[in-house]
């Protein structure tokens, strides 16, 4: 069998298996069981996991993946199940939400030394995975643009971890429904320290969910919405960031539904892993990809009108922390100046 970390230059294995030699032998040893016995071509652990970071860092098939290391696609596959439990035992060690006051506090403080908006712990959104539509149920995951996915909620912090990973949705079900039926929402809806999360404007505002204004009008609305998006889109970063260190997730899935969802969440916590390690990303090709267009609401927060007047009023009151009208005014064109000249560039770029 072929060891991808004993290649020659260390760029191309990493290219390879999306880790350096030495963060491939760290997953390693901390998610799976060590392999003593190798005879009968038996699979040491590190093997195990270069096979595993390989079918993730590449959009064909099993077959080509075990041809390339060497083994029969069955045995590839036996792989990623095996390896995919370990690694999601082990989620609740790398994707952790804040569940006590101590750990809202810090999570505070952390986005508030890089970021302008008070009282916020994190990002919130969603990103389709496409899948193989499953022969039960299979309508049910046909997203708005006709592909079968998984619609997969998370949220991150301000060092572009994931705090949060929901695979189990199919991709007909909209963003909120997910949010509201999520692990994390009755957390946020029992906070006592007023923290909350940024979302775009197909969540609810609320005094947990900060929203941009819908139809801004005042100075003030539009700049509160110009720092909303320039904060939140540090969500958009870490799904690009996921993607691009593991391109699979940019093409069809090809496994059983409940193996889908394991699999997708394998790279959520390795994107995670990734960080801790700073592993580097700067030897993979940049993914094209694709926005995923703002859905508006379409399922009402439990005590709909309540939660909603005082998740505007909450917003109002940060909103008026740039109540100076003419320094807005100023911002407001300066910022419309680096919108343009960020265009001009892209275009110039793209011909």
């Amino acid at each position: 069998m072929l060891d991808f970390c004993e290649v020659g230059i260390s760029a191309t294995s990493e290219r390879i298996l999306r880790f350096s030699r030495e963060n491939v032998s760290y997953l390693a040893n901390i998610f799976l069981p060590e392999v003593n016995e190798t005879r009968g071509g038996a699979l040491t652990h590190i093997q195990q996991m270069e096979v595993f970071l390989r079918s993730l860092g590449d959009p064909g098939f099993q077959l080509g993946v075990g041809l390339d290391v060497g083994i029969h696609q069955t045995t590839v596959s036996k792989i990623i199940d095996k390896v995919s439990r370990e690694i999601c035992s082990k989620k609740n060690q790398w994707v952790k939400f804040p569940a006590t006051g101590a750990m809202f506090n810090r999570a505070k403080d952390e986005w508030a030394a890089h970021n302008t908006i008070p009282h916020v712990i994190g990002a919130i959104d969603c990103t389709h995975v496409k899948i193989i539509k499953p022969y039960v149920h299979g309508d049910e995951y046909i997203n708005r643009k006709g592909v079968s996915t998984i619609n997969v909620q998370a949220t991150c912090n301000s060092r572009e971890m994931f705090t949060s990973v929901d695979a189990s949705w199919p991709g007909s079900v909209h963003d909120s429904r997910i949010w509201y039926n999520s692990p994390i929402y009755p957390i946020m809806y029992n906070n006592q320290k007023r923290v909350c999360l940024l979302g775009d404007s197909g969540y609810g505002v609320t005094p947990w969910m900060l929203t941009p204004f819908k139809d801004p009008i005042t100075n003030i609305q539009k700049y509160f919405n110009r720092i909303h998006a320039r904060e939140r889109v540090i969500i958009e970063r870490c799904f690009g960031q996921l993607k691009t260190r593991f391109p699979m997730l940019n093409y069809t899935i090809r496994l059983k539904t409940d193996r889908t969802c394991r699999y997708i969440m394998c790279a959520f916590i390795l994107h995670n892993c990734a960080k801790f390690l700073n592993d580097p990303d700067e030897h993979f090709d940049e993914m094209n990809i694709e926005e995923e267009a703002v859905m508006p609401e379409l399922y009402a927060e439990p005590n709909n009108g309540e939660v909603r007047r005082r998740g505007i009023q909450f917003r109002n009151e940060i909103a008026t922390l740039y109540r100076c009208t003419d320094s807005v005014e100023k911002v407001n064109k300066y910022l419309d100046c680096l919108d343009f000249i960020h265009i001009y560039f892209m275009k110039v770029l793209t011909k």
